[in-house]
């Protein structure tokens, strides 16, 4: 297996000399790919630029005499994610490294987010600064900020390269020799979670493990929801317990935190079973309370901690929330538990907690119900809140016996 090092020989040869000499000399193999259209190289390439342009159905001559830079650079990512889509596939690749500016950053980043969690990636570039979620996606690519410019290789990005050089050649090294990862022969459940939903899933996934199966748990966080679907629909799953369904209200009121319109859709799509509550639906996040929206000022809000602000979803709001929900799991091939949790759904929404609102909480109920009656979704109503063990418990043994029902 080989380290894969991609990027724009043309502009950035001297940097690639470097990190691969010392790549080799830290004993990895190499793979260099040129993605470099507009010069030539001195740098000699294994997998040269006039290959990736072919491997996207084009021809270097014609991305260049264009001259659209867009076109070219995704004409490049296309041709590289095949090529090392096919390099990953006949079992040669331990890791990839890739240094760039905003256009090598937007290659090397498509062809990354292409290939599986776990193999190692890391991505030196100028672009380390602010919302980085184009670049990363759901996928595990690290990032490492380049400093100084990647305009050749002088003191400090001299540093820099060699700290990025030795990062990649030990994570290839751990990646060439690990061993079967536990618990590689189980069944693999997702579950979603949030801090206001912790209690549920910490007891659910102990019930499930002592099951035989093995729980990933996804953070509600707009990344961990997209995450989450992309593996669903990548079918690697046996079941998916989707507690914390929060991102649906983000992405419905304008909070921060949404996983996009396509979230919890992908489960259903697969026909994998489910078991999905509603947790956390009783609030939308922001940043700092400076950065909540003007129009949402007067609003109940609660500083969760001094970088997350939550706010109190309304009674109109929750209705939605609930009818977008129950649309999506009344759509699902496969089975679906849709568990109620009456008594709250999460550690600040029960009686006594400062987001608590029956009224709200309610036309949420009633929304869902509502959107789910005559469709094959099984429904669970419960008096006790979402962080009840006992709730917690039942919806990972109905979970259990959807997937048993099916195997």
């Amino acid at each position: 297996m080989a380290v894969l090092l991609l990027g724009t020989l043309d502009t950035k040869g001297a940097e690639y000399t470097l990190v691969r000499d010392l790549i080799t000399r830290a004993g990895q193999d190499v793979v260099l790919m040129d993605t470099g259209v507009m010069g030539s190289s001195a740098l000699a390439a294994d997998v040269p630029a006039e290959a990736v342009a072919r491997a996207a159905g084009t021809d270097l001559d014609r991305l260049r005499s264009a001259g659209d830079r867009g076109a070219a650079l995704a004409a490049m990512a296309a041709g590289a994610t095949a090529i090392a889509r096919d390099l990953h596939a006949r079992g040669g690749l331990s890791g990839v490294l890739a240094l760039g500016g905003s256009g090598g950053s937007s290659i090397a980043a498509a062809v990354m987010r292409a290939l599986p969690v776990g193999l190692p990636k890391l991505l030196v570039s100028t672009m380390v600064s602010g919302d980085v979620s184009a670049y990363v996606g759901e996928s595990d690519v690290t990032l490492m900020y380049s400093v100084v410019d990647v305009a050749g290789v002088n003191s400090v990005s001299r540093r820099i390269l060699s700290n990025a050089a030795a990062a990649i050649s030990a994570m290839a090294a751990s990646y060439d020799a690990r061993a079967e990862p536990a618990g590689e022969d189980k069944p693999l459940v997702a579950a979603t979670m949030f801090g206001v939903t912790t209690p549920a899933v910490d007891a659910a996934r102990a019930r499930l493990e002592s099951l035989g199966y093995e729980v990933l748990v996804f953070r509600a966080t707009g990344s961990g929801g997209r995450a989450m679907e992309a593996l669903a629909a990548g079918g690697h799953f046996a079941g998916v317990l989707d507690l914390t369904t929060t991102e649906l209200a983000d992405e419905l009121v304008g909070g921060v935190l949404s996983a996009g319109p396509d979230r919890l859709t992908a489960a259903g799509n697969a026909g994998i079973p489910q078991v999905v509550s509603l947790g956390a639906v009783d609030m939308v996040n922001f940043g700092p309370m400076e950065t909540v929206p003007e129009r949402f000022r007067s609003r109940r809000l609660l500083v969760h901690n001094p970088t997350v602000t939550l706010m109190r979803t309304t009674p109109a709001e929750n209705a939605e929330i609930g009818r977008a929900i129950g649309e999506r799991l009344a759509r699902a091939s496969g089975p679906v538990t849709l568990f109620v949790p009456r008594g709250g759904v999460s550690a600040v929404d029960v009686e006594g907690g400062p987001f608590h609102d029956p009224e709200a909480d309610a036309a949420c109920f009633d929304a869902v119900l509502a959107a789910v009656a005559g469709s094959p979704v099984e429904v669970v109503e419960s008096d006790q809140d979402i962080n009840d063990t006992t709730f917690a418990v039942a919806a990972a043994a109905r979970l259990h016996r959807l997937i048993q029902k099916g195997a």
